[in-house]
């Protein structure tokens, strides 16, 4: 039907009496649904709410799944560390003197520091809630507790002044380091790390390394193109997600925030000389009554008076290294002695910002720590060595 001339008599037809004809009315959705005006939803149908969060699954702390754990009854433990190996000597002759030796101990003291974090969330809120936070924020609480304890053992970043130097800082110091990129490819560097700790009479049972390691090794080839590494990723695909495999030992991708990829690449060493004392595993209580201050006394949060709910979550742990003296290494004094050994430097991808805030922080120490001399030595001989291996 076409459409009429003549004035519309004010009842939809033109003046001729022809009715117009209407295609665009009825009751639909609106043109854009993502752009409802005034943030207002269709009155009819509601947009729901999905009760599942999108987030990554909580990361796990690789200091307290690789280290020696040991339970603690007080605040302070000493444990008893060889230091003094006896000596045998050759009898002369028939009626020669048997000479006398000797076996000493020195103590490795744990202290035990606690850690805790408190989340409040107003009544009304949880009420209103469409997904149950504590069952989400439980876990993030113990990832963040994984992630400030694998900083301070680690790197020694906010580390509690009663505990020993960290792991990386001491392994440089000490001299147990290789400067990545001194060997041929990484997996000779890690070769020479591997060499240079059975030198220091302690034995190599596992790595930790930055995020991203494993991929690395699976990209590097041989001559010919062969992976190189092919059990790297063998258990990736586990629940914890960390555990890999080279050299035939344990490697853990430390992906929790703490690692520091411009400082080191890789530590290695005798996990069983960390140790790792629990006073109290984590343990979450929740709270309606009580009060929040700073720490100057000003009360910031009343839970009664405000009606709120808190959470918190406390862990005591105490963190020590043991360097027992060893028959390959029996004269170095116990200061100078360490079970790890470190591939320090950058290596591979480099983020545009590394670690965890705070990697400056107050622990005092470096991990750019000036090695021993034995690195230089350990250098000259590593670099001599640059023949690119087939297969490792």
């Amino acid at each position: 039907m076409s459409e009429t001339n003549g004035e519309d008599n004010g009842n939809g037809n033109g003046g001729n009496g022809v009715s117009t004809p209407v295609f665009d009315q009825g009751v639909v959705r609106g043109t854009n649904i993502l752009a409802v005006p005034d943030g207002q939803q269709d009155v009819l149908v509601p947009e729901p709410l999905a009760t599942a969060i999108i987030q990554e699954v909580p990361k796990q702390s690789a200091a307290l799944s690789l280290c020696r754990r040991t339970a603690l009854s007080t605040k302070t433990a000493r444990m008893p560390v060889l230091d003094v190996l006896p000596v045998a000597y050759w009898v002369g002759g028939d009626t020669g003197l048997k000479q006398t030796s000797t076996q000493e101990w020195k103590g490795v003291v744990l202290v035990v520091e606690e850690l805790a974090c408190i989340i409040p969330i107003p009544q009304a809120y949880l009420d209103d809630a469409s997904v149950p936070l504590w069952t989400e924020i439980q876990p993030r609480m113990t990832e963040a507790a994984g992630q400030l304890i694998d900083a301070a053992i680690l790197f020694g970043v906010n580390k509690p002044a009663t505990w020993p130097q960290a792991i990386i800082p001491g392994a440089i110091a000490a001299g147990n380091d290789v400067t990545a990129g001194t060997g041929s490819d990484f997996g000779v560097d890690v070769a020479s790390l591997g060499e240079m700790m059975a030198y220091t009479g302690y034995t190599v049972n596992g790595f930790a390394g930055k995020p991203g390691l494993n991929w690395m090794l699976v990209g590097m080839r041989t001559d010919q193109g062969i992976p190189i590494y092919q059990s790297i990723n063998a258990d990736m695909s586990s629940s914890s997600g960390l555990s890999g495999n080279l050299y035939g030992y344990p490697i853990s991708m430390v992906d929790n925030g703490a690692w520091d990829p411009s400082a080191a690449a890789l530590v290695g060493g005798d996990w069983s000389k960390a140790i790792i004392g629990m006073r109290q595993d984590i343990t979450f209580k929740l709270f309606t009554e009580g009060v929040i201050s700073d720490d100057t006394g000003k009360v910031i949060l009343n839970l009664m008076q405000q009606d709120a709910v808190a959470m918190r979550m406390v862990m005591r742990l105490a963190y020590a290294v043991a360097n027992p003296v060893t028959t390959i290494d029996r004269d170095k004094h116990i200061d100078d002695r360490f079970p790890f050994g470190v591939i320090s430097g950058s290596v591979g991808f480099q983020p545009s910002s590394a670690g965890i805030s705070g990697h400056s922080g107050q622990s005092g120490q470096s991990v750019q720590a000036t090695p021993a001399a034995a690195r230089a030595t350990s250098s000259s001989q590593t670099a001599s060595r640059q023949t690119k291996p087939t297969s490792h």
